[in-house]
């Protein structure tokens, strides 16, 4: 082959990988960067953008009829003006009814009375009562989780599971391709011999190639006979139990929560979705769940890249510009999109007392470093930050005013907001949301201030690093 027909390919394939990520990239960050490698490395740039800067799971999910604009159809609730529901009547502040209006118009999913929540701290609090669904569970189970052991802990639930299928009941399990990885043997191994159900969500795979291995399923669900619920960032396994002597140093804390009411049939949809995106199968919704007396308002948030638009980044930047007194977050990975940073620096400068919870060492160090070289953004304008000490906190809260809060799988970084599948819960209810905030104030205090002395009085080669490492804050 000639060496005019290589540079004529090699053009052909820079200008054709360019001009989708023009056209496609909603990052500007990222069109750029893809830009920049395509250009400049022949054949190598475009061939990694078509297999890992392309995102097919949007095209699959056309293809299957999901909804690319999530919104909840099921026939017994329909959306219904805000007037309408008890928000009007309810105790939250005026503000946040205007962003519980922005967080109806993004989601589309309508916000449900009558439901009750329980804070659950550990696996071991939360398991014991998952495990107790599971068992009492006469018509079906629907999990999904990102990683899911086959220790101690998750040999209890594959037994769990196994025996409600026995009994009869409709099991579902889905497990991320690549969370499933963390242990062996495998978890959907160990179910499928078992004759549960389960199907792995984009599993790496070598014929033909895996082009979706950047985008994982973050969601960790539990809805049992569409009337009880758990939701959170916990997975499954004996990292999660105190009791449970460890065989890896680094044992995580994480808080999960039980959930009774109708919006548990918000839960259900997200799941029978993803079932449908892994399998092509329908499930159907279970009948409808009468609201609780005195009950929270509730509204799943489902996001994904098989989205059209970043909703929980816009509904968390709506939250924040609505707070009055005070925002408190908590999470393992702090690496926000610039639109949440621009947030919590505005409301900082309004005098809002803004509170940021990290582990001091997380699990993965990477994210450490690229978290210290932008922190002193939020310092600079009177935001506080507080190193968690061990063992590691992957615990995700945010509360806004102790009325308004979000819990789920998402953290505040680039990949749980634009890369991974994500469900987190809006709650407007003081109740709960003041008790989370107190768990907030208790790691606070056991916490150390983040000072701007500090990250300056990092060693230069740290500093470069840390820099560096920066420059892929949207991957990590």
């Amino acid at each position: 082959m000639s060496v005019y027909l290589w540079i004529a390919l090699e053009i052909f394939f820079s200008v054709l990988a360019v001009g989708h990520a023009l056209l496609h990239k909603r990052d500007a960050r990222a069109a750029l960067g893809w830009v920049a490698v395509s250009l400049i490395f022949p054949f190598v740039g475009p061939l990694l953008y078509f297999v890992f800067g392309v995102n097919r799971v949007l095209t699959r999910a056309r293809q299957l009829g999901l909804r690319t604009q999530w919104r909840f159809d099921a026939p017994h609730f329909k959306p219904l003006a805000l007037e309408e529901t008890a928000l009007e009547s309810s105790p939250v502040p005026g503000a946040l009814r205007a962003m519980a209006r922005v967080s109806d118009t993004v989601t589309g999913v309508p916000l449900v009375a009558g439901n009750r929540l329980e804070m659950l701290v550990n696996g071991d609090q939360a398991y014991p009562l998952m495990l107790e669904a599971i068992d009492a569970a006469r018509r079906r189970i629907f999990l999904t989780t990102y990683i899911f052991e086959s220790n101690r802990t998750g040999r209890r639930f594959i037994d769990a599971l196994a025996a409600a299928v026995k009994r009869g009941v409709e099991v579902r399990v889905i497990i991320d391709g690549i969370g499933e990885y963390y242990s062996w043997p495998r978890a959907g191994t160990l179910l499928k011999r078992r004759q549960v159900p389960v199907t792995r969500f984009l599993p790496p795979r070598l014929m033909p190639p895996t082009l979706q291995i950047n985008l994982r399923n973050h969601r960790k669900l539990l809805a049992v006979d569409g009337r009880i619920g758990f939701i959170g960032g916990m997975n499954i396994g004996d990292r999660h139990v105190a009791a449970i002597p460890k065989r890896w140093p680094k044992p995580m804390r994480d808080v999960h929560f039980k959930v009774i009411g109708p919006v548990i049939h918000q839960l259900e949809q997200c799941f029978i979705e993803d079932w449908r995106f892994c399998t092509g199968q329908r499930l159907e919704l279970s009948p409808e769940c009468h609201p609780l007396e005195d009950g929270a308002l509730c509204r799943a948030i489902v996001e994904g890249p098989n989205e059209d638009l970043a909703k929980l980044a816009s509904i968390l930047g709506g939250a924040i510009a609505a707070a009055h007194r005070r925002i408190a977050l908590m999470t393992p990975y702090f690496l926000p999109p610039r639109s949440v940073l621009s947030a919590l620096q505005t409301a900082a400068l309004r005098g809002v007392k803004v509170d940021v919870v990290l582990p001091r060492h997380s699990n993965l160090p990477y994210v450490d470093w690229a978290t210290r070289n932008m922190l002193w953004e939020l310092l600079k304008w009177g935001a506080r930050v507080y190193w968690q000490p061990p063992p590691f906190s992957h615990t995700k809260l945010f509360v806004v005013d102790g009325t308004y809060a979000q819990i789920g799988s998402a953290n505040i970084d680039s990949r749980s907001l634009r890369l991974n599948f994500e469900l987190n819960l809006e709650i407007f209810d003081p109740v709960l949301s003041a008790r989370i905030e107190r768990f907030i104030d208790e790691a606070i205090h056991e916490s150390s201030p983040v000072s701007i002395g500090q990250l300056d009085g990092r060693p230069l080669p740290i500093k470069l690093r840390d820099a560096a490492v920066w420059l892929f804050s949207p991957y990590l």
